[in-house]
């Protein structure tokens, strides 16, 4: 297999996995306080061993695909933490040196009062992932739903490995 259908072969799993394992039609209330005919609960891809494969190689492939040379990689906890953890473990299966954090909503009272737990430091080359992207407000502090170009405006790039398009393309009424 080339670069090019390692790709297609990996999305098009992953779309498969999150179809059948996360995606609900119905009417549901979002963390934004909107309504949606559609949820994604990717946890249940996310937090599954075939789903962990996955994003670990599809996401280390857009990486590299994109150019981007993070020493660590995390994001707000609890969406973020097995993507990132998907991702530091292919990337060590190919040699690669990179790590992940998990932020949390409040830094700890106790202990060290960390806010940012892992392999982090100041100044450190990072990407911010999240397991769905609705608004870009957890990924800033994608359902398609102005997430992606609130973070573009932001000034971040974002490489989202699946759509909802792709997802609700596949569903059946």
């Amino acid at each position: 297999m080339n670069s090019s259908s390692d790709h297609y072969y990996l999305k098009q799993n992953l779309r498969d996995l999150l179809t059948a394992r996360s995606l609900r039609r119905g009417d549901f209330v979002l963390a934004s306080g909107k309504h949606s005919s559609f949820y994604i609960d990717a946890r249940l891809t996310t937090m599954s061993g075939e789903g962990l494969a996955l994003i670990g190689a599809l996401g280390l492939e857009r990486l590299t695909a994109r150019g981007w040379t993070p020493r660590a990689v995390g994001g707000l906890t609890l969406g973020a933490d097995p993507v990132a953890y998907a991702l530091a473990a292919a990337a060590h299966g190919r040699g690669l040196p990179l790590d992940a954090f998990t932020v949390r909503k409040q830094a700890k009272t106790h202990g060290t009062g960390k806010r940012i737990e892992g392999c982090f430091a100041t100044g450190m080359p990072v990407v911010i992932v999240e397991d769905v992207i609705t608004t870009g407000g957890s990924a800033h502090e994608d359902r398609e739903e102005g997430g992606r170009a609130v973070l573009e405006q932001a000034g971040y790039a974002v490489e989202a490995l699946v759509t909802a398009s792709d997802l609700l393309g596949k569903m059946h009424p």
